[in-house]
């Protein structure tokens, strides 16, 4: 059912399961902002917890998505010195897409959680990334090519033969 309820869609970096979390506004916006590379004046409360996690000493190396209990998922954020704190998976997404750190789910997860995309969603998808890098310009052909009536090889019988 269409809502209008934000989702992260993970997708498996060797296969072709997505693992759908549904999430706050709030940490939509924050994710967006961090795949845009938006900088804040100030930080946001994400950017936040980065910083104090830095400023003593320690780095957040990766995040787990541990568990779905009753439609929730679970995630823990995993420093450095292999200390695991436990966090909501938005907010956990979010940290992580701010300092560099991997996003995994155990297979058990995925296969309880994932859902299957198909050969014609990945076709769908690879041509909206063709649409979102691809601009104007790069139709426009160098002057005095592609001009006028076709081209010096144009002539009588070049075009389309009549009735076709």
């Amino acid at each position: 059912m269409p809502t209008s309820q934000p989702i992260v869609l993970l997708r498996e970096r060797d296969g072709s399961r997505y693992l759908p979390i549904w999430i706050g506004a709030a940490e939509a916006t924050s994710i967006a902002y961090a795949q845009e590379g938006v900088e804040p004046p100030r930080p946001l409360t994400h950017d936040l917890l980065v910083d104090v996690v830095e400023a003593v000493g320690r780095r957040i190396t990766s995040v787990e998505i541990v568990t779905l209990d009753e439609g929730v998922f679970y995630a823990n954020l995993v420093l450095d010195d292999g200390t695991r704190v436990d966090s909501r998976s938005s907010d956990a997404i979010a940290v992580a897409l701010r300092c560099g750190a991997d996003v995994l789910a155990t297979e058990e997860l995925v296969a309880q959680a994932g859902v299957e995309s198909s050969e014609e969603e990945d076709e769908v998808e690879r041509f909206k990334e063709f649409l979102e890098d691809i601009s104007p310009e790069d139709f426009e052909t160098p002057a005095g090519e592609g001009e006028g009536d076709g081209g010096a090889d144009a002539g009588p019988g070049a075009g389309p033969e009549p009735g076709r």
